[in-house]
């Protein structure tokens, strides 16, 4: 077969042809034009961003027949025989398949002999990590006394499985993962030279499905370019990678943002049949929610060529900062327990639902008004609601002394009362909604300690404690420090709400059931009262 892949056709041939790694190629070029070189170079970093790549451009600025520079020619025999990797001073080692010491016994013993054809002999062990101790300690013997003509030049993708005796003894160069605009760039510049048609988009998607490797991005290019038959479209990119289109995706988040839910699961399921990668999906879920977080927090930000740009800029005027916080968040969490769920189409929906459960809760809450009928509470009569009224919960008593500009000495104070603590703060939407599902449990100085439930943890991130910490300070006159602790069953202000709107239901009910009217109607006309469809007097509290 003739044809030659891309990631080995494309393959960089000098340090000018390479995709990022400045850093390391700046590095190498001073050390070849001032004749300063080390024996031994260790090349970290993940799959297919040119580790080998690099150590082969090496061997050949060493032992280029128009001398040593950061510039081989490319043309003399020396350069040719190393790209076609036929060049006998150049011993390439694979150590994921050659770990016994005998192996590399042989190549110390063959480093003391001078160089057949070049000024070096050049000693590249891919996978480094993967010899056996043994092995190591033999090269290592090497490494402390080595031959002048002899450079070693070692890659891994796991340096800290090796010896920190190997380690000392090598300057380390630790390789980037490319970013997509680079993978992106290179893409557009390989199909240009081999005039190959493309949509833009597609290449933001397979760069974007590379993970920071050109050569898995190449991989993937060449895989797009035999599924489009020749050329490379955003739609065949997106079916070849179960990936979605991104108007899928704003779908959701509107839906999220509306707080519908009948919109939300229409959403999902269509975005289920066609079978995605369900966590790519709550990547891009995630994703979208940083761009609008950008457009929230950064003053002036505007990002190029987003096409969406109309869309996020009005989610992001919709929602509150907070809210986006904790969708980005629940996506995250969301994708980490898509494996533990009993099939990925569920956790992928339960994802979203959490979502929508954990929005603050308005009046005209559409993800209520969308339910179906048959599914919607049914109202009482006036009659009835007038037989059930509940009694109002008294209201705390404001405590002496406890006004917003009162500054609080934590460190001496007793435990504050939690939920007056909440309103003083004035937390609203998902902050407050946090709060008030922890219990505040005890206090350590100026540390207060919150008890949450465990499945409720997951709220508790970082940022949304710095947050509240920070709004708590305006109602306590100083900055307390936030700590939280997993619980069965924590009595938090929510609790407490659930359990007296249970009391509330059980009254009402009972006293319907009490109710002569309804007593007459039952034995009279056969009347049969629905529990699920009686709802409390709502008082103000």
């Amino acid at each position: 077969m003739s044809y030659q892949v891309l990631a080995r056709k494309w393959r960089p041939r000098r340090f000018s042809e390479l995709v990022g790694q400045e850093h390391v190629v700046r590095a190498l070029s001073h050390a070849l034009a001032s004749g300063r070189m080390h024996h031994a170079y260790l090349f970290t970093g993940t799959r297919g961003v040119g580790k080998t790549t690099i150590a082969r451009i090496l061997a050949k600025s060493l032992n280029c027949e128009r001398g040593t520079s950061a510039e081989p020619c490319g043309e003399c025999a020396v350069c040719l025989a190393v790209d076609a990797g036929r060049f006998v001073d150049l011993l390439e080692i694979d150590a994921a398949s050659n770990t016994g010491v005998d192996d590399v016994r042989e190549v110390i013993e063959n480093a003391q002999y001078a160089p057949t054809r070049g000024r070096y002999k050049v000693y590249l062990i891919d996978e480094v990590h993967m010899l056996s101790k043994n092995a190591f300690n033999a090269l290592l013997k090497t490494l402390e006394e080595p031959p002048p003509h002899a450079m070693f030049l070692l890659a891994t993708t796991d340096p800290q499985k090796l010896p920190v005796t190997v380690l000392s003894r090598c300057l380390k160069f630790n390789l980037k993962r490319l970013l997509p605009e680079q993978i992106q760039g290179q893409m557009q510049h390989i199909l240009d030279a081999e005039g190959i048609a493309c949509e833009a988009d597609a290449l933001v998607v397979l760069a974007r499905a590379a993970d920071g490797s050109l050569r898995d991005g190449l991989s993937l290019l060449d895989q797009a370019i035999a599924y489009g038959g020749g050329a490379v479209r955003a739609a065949d990119v997106r079916a070849m990678l179960g990936s979605l289109d991104s108007a899928e995706v704003l779908g959701l988040a509107r839906a999220l943002a509306a707080g519908d839910g009948a919109a939300l699961l229409a959403e999902a399921q269509r975005i289920v049949a066609f079978a995605p990668d369900f966590g790519k999906v709550l990547d891009d879920l995630a994703a979208l929610w940083h761009r609008v977080q950008l457009r929230q927090l950064v003053p002036g930000y505007a990002a190029v060529d987003e096409a969406d740009g109309v869309a996020l800029d009005a989610l992001a005027a919709r929602l509150s900062a907070e809210e986006v916080q904790l969708d980005y968040q629940l996506a995250l969490s969301g994708r980490r327990d898509l494996p533990l769920a009993p099939d990925e189409a569920m956790g992928f929906e339960m994802a979203l639902l959490r979502m929508l459960a954990f929005r603050p809760q308005r009046e005209d809450d559409s993800a209520r008004a969308a339910l179906p009928p048959a599914a919607r509470p049914a109202p009482l009569t006036a009659p009835a609601i007038a037989d059930a009224p509940a009694d109002p919960a008294p209201a705390p008593a404001p405590r002496a002394g406890a006004t917003r500009s009162a500054g609080i000495d934590l460190a001496s104070a007793g435990l504050p009362d939690w939920a007056e603590l909440i309103e003083r703060a004035e937390l609203r939407g998902p902050l407050g909604e946090m709060a008030r599902r922890a219990a505040l449990q005890s206090r350590d100085g100026h540390t207060l300690v919150l008890a949450m439930a465990h499945h409720d943890l997951v709220l508790a991130s970082p940022a949304m404690l710095t947050q509240l910490e920070s709004k708590l300070e305006a109602a306590l006159g100083e900055r307390p420090r936030l700590r939280c602790v997993g619980v069965d069953q924590p009595d938090s202000p929510a609790a407490r709400a659930a359990a007296l709107r249970g009391s509330e239901q059980t009254a009402a009910i009972s006293a319907l059931q009490a109710d002569p009217v309804i007593v007459e109607l039952q034995q009279t006309l056969g009347a049969r009262l629905l529990p699920e469809s009686i709802r409390p007097v709502e008082q103000n509290r």
